[in-house]
């Protein structure tokens, strides 16, 4: 295969917006800017979310909880403000490449269910690469899944009414928590969202070679967070399923699944693949593959038409496995 193949177009929408953050980012992330791009200012992406929780009737609490090895980790617990009663549960894992972001990000987009479901989210602190490579985050996600459904009662949690989900890095962390969920006989999951899922370490579809260079979270970007979590080991025999969803050959037995993503993204095959092995495996999923998409196009551009039938189409899931 050769390096760079001829790629669908971006939506005119969404390339109008993709010039613009090409202009304030690099296309490529490299391992030396794992540094400066975490010093991003923390507090204030909270303070922001507090207000936003503020004004839709929710709060937020931090707790601390056994992740990984029994080592305390902060997970944020946020629900209708005085809720009393039983609801769905949601468990959020964040995104951000492995090596990025915080259990806040990401959940903005996810306060209309909250609201609408009457439900209480939580969303874990994993621990990121490469200083905590596999498999600390995705056992300290599942440590955060396990002590959701031991506390479902205190929190008002619905232990058979708790969906699981999580963009790019976090859909894939999202995916192999169902798994560890599975072969652990642990909580039941009753849906998982996995938002433009992280999901293959190897570097083999066509997809990666698209996009390379262009884009968000391009095929280099993907080496840097997928050889941060992994090592040497990133692309040898030597990886699990829960680190890399992808490699799983048995999907029998999971939750049902929403799987979406751009057409233009580095996660496109790897989805549609993990989309039609769960259905190999006789388990329900539900795919869209938006025309014109980058990675997490309907985050940054939100207004766009495409982003706004990606929005409604989750929407509508999600009130159905909430039991709207």
């Amino acid at each position: 295969m050769t390096d760079t193949l001829t790629r669908p177009p971006f939506d005119p929408e969404l390339e109008a917006v993709l010039t613009v953050l090409n202009e304030q980012l690099p296309v490529t992330l490299t391992p030396e800017m794992i540094p400066v791009l975490r010093q991003t200012p923390i507090m204030l992406a909270e303070a922001a979310l507090d207000e936003l929780l503020s004004q839709n009737g929710l709060a937020r609490r931090d707790v601390t909880i056994p992740g990984y090895r029994g080592d305390e980790i902060v997970a944020s617990v946020i629900a209708r403000e005085g809720r009393t009663g039983v609801g769905p549960g949601i468990y959020h894992t964040h995104g951000g490449g492995m090596i990025l972001g915080s259990r806040l990000d990401g959940v903005a987009s996810m306060l209309e269910w909250i609201v609408r479901h009457d439900a209480v989210l939580v969303t874990a602190e994993y621990r990121l690469a490469p200083e905590f490579p596999d498999p600390y985050p995705v056992e300290d996600c599942y440590a955060g899944l396990v002590w959701t459904a031991e506390h479902a009662a205190d929190l008002g949690i619905d232990p058979a009414v708790i969906l699981i989900a999580g963009a790019s890095a976090g859909g894939g962390l999202a995916a192999g928590t169902a798994l560890l969920a599975r072969d652990r006989q642990g909580p039941a999951l009753v849906g998982q969202l996995l938002i433009c899922p992280m999901l293959d370490d190897r570097d083999q579809t066509v997809s990666t070679h698209q996009v390379d260079g262009v884009g968000v979270w391009d095929r280099g970007s993907n080496l840097t967070g997928w050889t941060a979590l992994l090592g040497d080991r990133r692309g040898t025999d030597d990886v699990s399923i829960y680190a890399a969803p992808a490699r799983a050959t048995d999907l029998s037995g999971l939750p049902p699944a929403y799987i979406d993503c751009g057409s233009v993204e580095v996660f496109r095959d790897e989805d549609v693949a993990y989309a039609t092995g769960l259905w190999e495996s006789g388990v329900q999923a539900e795919l869209h593959v938006w025309a014109g998409g980058f990675h997490g196009f309907d985050m940054m551009a939100a207004h766009a038409a495409v982003a706004q039938a990606a929005i409604a189409a989750r929407d509508s899931w999600v009130d159905r496995v909430l039991g709207s």
